[in-house]
């Protein structure tokens, strides 16, 4: 079991929020899915022992990527590999570039779920921004493609944003609560280091993000969508029952994926790879048939601490049995010891062998994952 993921390095324009690898040139656009294609070929050696449950092209703005394109590589991953007869493949889009006719040939090369990048319903706000769509496109984009029979759809918005009341916050969730779309992926605005925003707010040109508001607006998405019958089944996902993504489920149970193109991460544990985040550099090596990556080895600390992290992130939360049977009673002591101050405070809900963020919990899920973090040194028994 395992997944596959394909960056389509390129965006029309750049959001002043992301930092992911993209350009906003399109001129290598052809030589980078052939570039794409070879790379799937080289990295098929590796993989003839696993089965491919998803297939997810992200970006940058996969939507770019012409029909004849988006099959090319879908035939070069079908021919290479073993890909389970239901899997679950899902395209990036972004509402500019959605209409009925390109929906009817994502859906003819094999596309069944899309993740549409919505992220506001105001246009003052999506300028804010520098989206590339309007607040029409966006509502008519998850229009035409529930319209062309995509029932696996989620939307992504952008929470915290300054200028956005929480009366317009709750009216964007009641909206695609009101359209029974089966997923949202909400995300509070995040300033990182060395983007446009950072830029922007370092010069006094836009106004900081406040963590107050974005908590604020946290909770109330927390409480409207499980009032609407969606599982809060990741702190930034929510799915009606049988619409969470199959996916980015494989990367928070550990579960092994490969990643294609520039900047993409593979992971069969205990290895993690890395491809190199430029365009021509990718290029070059993959014309002499190399793949440009870095690796490293994850020793057991780290993969629990990369274990409770990930699935102190989910509904299910982490389960003193799993860590016992994975890592040893070492960790499991070290672990118990760590949370308690957190369940004191009622950040951390205990039951029976499981242990799950509470609401307020989730507003400090990194803290409290970084309190549980082991170092070698901490562990002083072994199993």
């Amino acid at each position: 079991m395992a997944g596959c993921y394909l960056h389509i390095p390129f965006c029309r324009q750049a959001c002043y929020y992301c930092n992911f690898h993209f350009s906003t040139s399109l001129r290598l656009m052809d030589e980078m899915v052939q570039a794409l294609c070879r790379e799937i070929q080289l990295q098929a050696s590796a993989w003839h022992n696993h089965r491919f449950e998803t297939i997810y092209f992200g970006g940058g703005t996969p939507s770019l990527l012409s029909a004849s394109q988006l099959q090319q590589l879908l035939e070069t991953i079908y021919r290479f590999y073993e890909v389970s007869a239901d899997a679950e493949i899902t395209l990036e889009a972004n509402p500019d570039d959605m209409d009925h006719h390109k929906l009817a040939t994502w859906k003819q090369a094999g596309i069944n779920r899309l993740s549409i990048g919505v992220q506001a319903l105001s246009d003052q706000l999506l300028r804010a921004l520098h989206r590339s769509h309007d607040a029409r496109q966006a509502k008519e984009s998850v229009l035409l493609a529930l319209d062309q029979g995509f029932e696996r759809i989620s939307v992504d918005l952008i929470y915290g944003i300054p200028g956005l009341t929480d009366a317009c916050w709750e009216k964007e969730i009641e909206t695609f609560i009101s359209l029974h779309v089966p997923h949202l992926s909400c995300y509070a605005l995040t300033v990182e280091p060395q983007t446009a925003l950072d830029h922007l707010i370092r010069k006094h040109q836009f106004p900081s993000v406040e963590d107050e508001q974005a908590a604020r607006q946290y909770l109330m998405l927390l409480d409207r969508m499980e009032a609407a019958g969606y599982e809060a089944y990741e702190i930034s996902n929510f799915a009606r029952p049988g619409h969470r993504s199959r996916h980015n489920s494989l990367y928070w149970q550990g579960i092994p994926y490969l990643g294609i193109g520039p900047s993409a991460h593979s992971y069969q544990p205990p290895i993690r790879r890395w491809n190199i985040a430029h365009n021509l550099k990718y290029l070059q090596s993959i014309r002499q048939d190399q793949i440009p990556f870095e690796e490293e080895y994850l020793t057991p600390t780290m993969q629990y601490n990369e274990y409770v992290m990930l699935h102190l992130r989910t509904m299910e939360g982490v389960d003193e049995e799993a860590l016992a049977l994975y890592f040893g009673k070492a960790y499991v002591n070290y672990f118990q010891q760590q949370i308690q101050p957190w369940i004191h405070t009622c950040h951390v809900i205990h039951q029976s062998s499981h242990y799950t963020l509470s609401k307020t919990g989730r507003l400090f899920a990194d803290r409290i994952a970084a309190a549980l973090f082991a170092e070698d040194a901490d562990l002083h028994t072994k199993d």
